[in-house]
C-alpha cells in the first residue's frame, strides 16, 4: 500500500514503465486498457462498497455490511417472531388489560343481576308464604279473584314495557320502578295460585324449585355445551306449550282426562327449565350470544320470570299428587 509521501504514478507513467507490476494500469495482450473514470466523490460512492467513502477512508463503518448487493438499511434481521405482526410491549399490556377489564366487568354484572334476583325471589316467596299460612289472606284471595286478573294485566303490561326499554342507562330509575311493580304483580299472582293448594304441596314445590335452580346454575357455569344457539328450538317449544295449554283448558272444562293437567304442568316445568339454562348462559357471556353488561335489569327479569314459572308448574304437579 502506498503512503501519502509516496503517491502512485500517473497513468502515463504506468504505460511507459510496464515493469511497475504492482499497479493495474498496464498493457495486457498487446492492447491498452481503457482510461479510468475521473475521480469524484459521486464516482467513489457508486463503485465503492458501503463504508468506503474514498481512497483516504479505507475503514468500513461499524455495523455495516461490506457486501455491495444488499444495503445495510434493508438487511433482514432474524427474530423469533418472524412471519408474525410486530407488537410492542405496550400493545401486549393493553391487550391483557382489556381482557382483564372485560372479565371484571362481566363478573360485576353477574353479581349485580343475582343481587337483584335475590331481592325479587325473597319478596315473592315471602308473599307466597303469607298467602299460604295466613288463613284470612288466603280466604280473601279466593273470595276476590278479580284482583288476580288485575295483577295478571299489570304483569303483562309492565313486562312488555321492560322488554322494549331494556338497556339504556338514562332510563335506569324508570326501569327500576317498573321492575318493582312487575315483582309485586307477579308475586301476587304466585301467592294467589298458592292459596288454592295445601301447605304441604307449596313447601314441596319451593324445595324442588330451589334444587332445580341451584343445579341449573352450577351446570351453566361448568358445562361447555352452548345452549344460546338453541333459541329457535326454545321458541318452538314455547309455542307448543301454549297450544298444549289451550287444549288442556278446553279438555278439562268438559272433565275429560283429569291427568292431562298434570302432564301439561310437567312439560311446562321442563320447558321453563330449558329457558332458565338459556338465560343463565346469556348472563355468563362466554357463549355465542351474551347479554350486554348494561342490561342487568333485563337479565334479572328473565331469570326471575323463569324461576317463578318453574315454581308454579311444579306446584301444579305436587298439588295434583297430594290430592
Amino acid at each position: 500500500m502506498s503512503s501519502k509521501a509516496d503517491p502512485p504514478p500517473s497513468y502515463e507513467e504506468a504505460l511507459k514503465h510496464p515493469k511497475l507490476k504492482k499497479y493495474p494500469f498496464q498493457t495486457r495482450h498487446g492492447g491498452a486498457l481503457p482510461p479510468p473514470p475521473p475521480y469524484s466523490p459521486s464516482t467513489v460512492a457508486r463503485v465503492s462498497p458501503p463504508g468506503y467513502r474514498d481512497q483516504r477512508g479505507v475503514y468500513p463503518q461499524a455495523g455495516m455490511c461490506p457486501c455491495p448487493c444488499v444495503p445495510p438499511s434493508v438487511m433482514p434481521i432474524p427474530t423469533l417472531s418472524a412471519g408474525l405482526p410486530a407488537s410492542s410491549p405496550g400493545e401486549m399490556d393493553d391487550f391483557f388489560s382489556n381482557q382483564w377489564e372485560s372479565t371484571s366487568v362481566r363478573h360485576a354484572f353477574i353479581r349485580k343481576v343475582y343481587l337483584i334476583l335475590t331481592v325479587q325471589l325473597a319478596f315473592t316467596f315471602a308473599v307466597v308464604g303469607v298467602f299460604t299460612f295466613v288463613d284470612p289472606v288466603k280466604q280473601f284471595v279466593i273470595r276476590y279473584p278479580a284482583i288476580y286478573w288485575a295483577s295478571f294485566a299489570v304483569f303483562l303490561l309492565v313486562y312488555c314495557i321492560l322488554i322494549c326499554c331494556k338497556g339504556p342507562r338514562r332510563r335506569f330509575p324508570l326501569n327500576l320502578v317498573l321492575l318493582g311493580i312487575f315483582t309485586v304483580a307477579l308475586s301476587y299472582m304466585a301467592g294467589s295460585v298458592s292459596s288454592y293448594y295445601e301447605t304441604k304441596a307449596v313447601i314441596i314445590a319451593m324445595g324442588i324449585t330451589a334444587i332445580v335452580c341451584v343445579a341449573v346454575t352450577v351446570f351453566c357455569f361448568q358445562t361447555k355445551v352452548d345452549f344460546t344457539s338453541c333459541g329457535g328450538l326454545l321458541s318452538i317449544a314455547a309455542v307448543l306449550l301454549m297450544i298444549i295449554g289451550v287444549v288442556t283448558a278446553i279438555v278439562l272444562s268438559f272433565h275429560y282426562v283429569p291427568w292431562l293437567h298434570m302432564l301439561y304442568a310437567a312439560i311446562g316445568a321442563v320447558v321453563y327449565t330449558l329457558f332458565l339454562v338459556y338465560n343463565t348462559q346469556l348472563l355468563v357471556g362466554n357463549r355465542e350470544l351474551a347479554i350486554s353488561p348494561e342490561e342487568y335489569i333485563y337479565g334479572a327479569l328473565s331469570l326471575y320470570v323463569d324461576i317463578v314459572h318453574i315454581f308454579l308448574f311444579i306446584l301444579q304437579v305436587s298439588g295434583a299428587a297430594t290430592e
